[in-house]
């Protein structure tokens, strides 16, 4: 073999590893994502300490099952009400300074809970009180802590990065209530309460530690959080992939949530046990659900993600009938760790396409979207199935949430995950900053753009279908009123016109442009006559009254939908 030959093998098998995707542990090989997972796991060990204290607390202090599953709507329901806020403002502001104050707000308050149940001062409301604010808590740190893991891995390390947190997270599970159990009839009811404070100094030094990587300082002025907040609802509205996200994510967490709610009473109504087979429970699904995230990769490879969904989803029904009809420790014990299993295969792909769909801009805003949904079902959920078996049965209750979590696969399979998966969503920059003579565009206003195409007869059919996902793009990053016209005189000629908010708003519009939209871009130019770029013009307002700039949906209250001319 020649020296050239021995030259291009080496090369062909340099190329062959470089091509070799990454294993489930590369993003142990960054230090700082490794500091912060094990903190976020001995955080999260103190966090499900708490919930097991509380609700074992609350099973004491009021045997009502309305009350009981109340404590798990008080840890839901703020992530519902404030994650959407939340995303915006870690979108806007510095990341790590946000999650310490966070989580030194979340100290004090387990701090202030645990001296009060060491006191034997607790009541259900000042429970719930407490509960909820922690909830608080996690609902501003949940979309800035998730935001921040593209800056701790590379991109091919990304899905790998998200699974570890997953593990991670049912790793604490595993541990948090064995180890709770154990505390409360050892050493006390307040001995939870006490280390789930004590876990937050962990995180606050891995945060102080965490050197962020050094950014060049924004060319415009920071969103205000009113126009992020839109911004983010705009672009989940306009995004068909994370539509499909939440459809999917809606419908499994409203009725799987009867698990979460109902497992202290099945410990303690059903089984007859106490805290510390309410504890075993927990840990089994947390052993479950490590487990299933070690064989993920094998099934989510034969079954994709929307099967991977629908599997734990059928699993998750076994379980919940199980428990329901089949009154046994051990069988309980090993539905738990199916459960735990099946919670994991649907969590982990559900939140790898919430991740996969959106680009960094927004990433904060988008997951916030996401965990609101989560959230809202998971406490719309406890409280539906706490009415339910206050007015009927614990059973009946597990056993309708059973049913109806097995008649979402058929109804949600339309909504296909990961579509986001493909598409580059890193900016393409491919905008060129646009020349005008106006020096007053900093002043309020709205901005109208005008893109004029020629386009062929032959070619107009596709041209317009292409220009239909274009108005989603358009839309997404900060368009309004869309609308795409043909010349009466001249059929070959087409206008595209939308508005933005502001000057500002349209060159954060040329940042947030991606790899994919230029890709799109470059399919509309090759159907154009001449493969002529099109001709762009920008207008700006002299006028108060324009197009209404705050709708979710990019449009007029007045349009419906967008349409192409005939």
């Amino acid at each position: 073999m020649s020296a050239s030959e021995n030259s291009t093998a080496a090369e062909g098998k340099e190329d062959a590893s470089i091509k070799q995707p990454p294993t489930a542990w590369a993003p142990f090989a960054f230090p700082a994502f490794t500091v912060l997972w094990v903190a976020t796991v001995a955080s999260n060990v103190g966090t499900w300490m708490h919930d097991v204290g509380a609700a074992w607390l609350m099973t004491e202090l009021s045997p009502s099952p309305a009350i009981v599953a109340g404590v798990q709507a008080a840890t839901t329901l703020p992530v519902f009400m404030f994650a959407i806020l939340a995303g915006a403002i870690a979108d806007i502001v510095d990341r790590k300074r946000l999650l310490i104050v966070v989580n030194t707000f979340m100290m004090a308050t387990a701090a202030g809970l645990a001296t009060l149940v060491s006191l034997e001062l607790v009541t259900p409301l000042v429970l719930l009180v407490f509960t909820f604010l922690l909830g608080t808590g996690a609902a501003f740190m949940a979309p800035a802590w998730q935001a921040i893991v593209p800056a701790l891995v590379p991109r091919e390390n990304l899905s790998a990065a998200i699974a570890l947190n997953s593990t991670g997270i049912n790793v604490s599970r595993a541990i948090g209530p064995a180890l709770a159990g154990f505390l409360i009839v050892s050493v006390g009811l307040g001995a939870p309460f006490i280390l789930n404070a004590l876990s937050f100094l962990g995180i606050i030094a891995a945060l102080l530690w965490w050197k962020t990587p050094e950014h060049a300082p924004p060319k415009l002025p920071p969103e205000k959080v009113g126009a992020a907040v839109i911004a983010g609802l705009r672009y989940a509205w306009n995004s068909t992939p994370v539509q499909a996200t939440l459809i999917r994510a809606a419908a499994f967490f409203v009725f799987a949530s009867a698990l979460w709610a109902m497992m202290p009473l099945v410990a303690k109504e059903l089984l007859q046990g106490g805290p510390t087979l309410y504890g075993v429970l927990l840990a089994s699904i947390g052993a479950g659900a490590v487990g299933g995230a070690f064989l993920l990769p094998v099934i989510r490879q034969k079954l994709g993600a929307d099967g991977t969904v629908a599997a734990g989803t059928i699993g998750t029904a076994a379980v919940l009938a199980a428990l329901s009809l089949i009154k046994d420790t051990n069988v309980a014990v090993i539905a738990a760790a199916v459960a735990g299993a099946s919670w994991i295969a649907v969590l982990s792909s559900l939140h790898v396409s919430a991740q996969t769909t959106l680009p960094n801009w927004v990433r904060a805003r988008g997951l916030s979207i996401f965990l609101t949904v989560f959230f809202g079902a998971m406490s719309a959920g406890s409280l539906i199935w706490g009415q339910v078996a206050t007015y009927w049965s614990i059973e009946t209750s597990l056993l309708i949430a059973a049913i109806g979590i097995v008649l979402a696969v058929p109804l949600t399979w339309r909504a296909k995950l990961q579509q986001g998966a493909s598409p580059d969503l890193s900016p393409s920059m491919h905008w060129p900053v646009p020349i005008i003579d106006n020096e007053e565009t900093d002043r309020a206003g709205p901005v109208m753009i005008q893109v004029t195409y020629q386009v062929d007869n032959a070619q107009q059919p596709g041209f317009i279908r292409l220009m239909d996902d274009l108005a989603h793009a358009r839309r997404r990053n900060g368009g309004y009123a869309w609308t795409l016209m043909q010349d009466a005189a001249d059929k070959q000629t087409f206008i595209e016109t939308w508005f933005e908010a502001s000057w500002v708003d349209h060159l954060r519009h040329h940042e947030r442009v991606t790899k994919a939209d230029q890709e799109l871009q470059e399919r509309l130019s090759a159907l154009t006559q001449g493969n002529e770029k099109p001709k762009v013009c920008h207008y700006l307002s002299t006028m108060a009254d324009a197009p209404p700039k705050n709708s979710v949906d990019g449009t007029q209250p007045s349009d419906t939908s967008p349409r192409s001319a005939p």
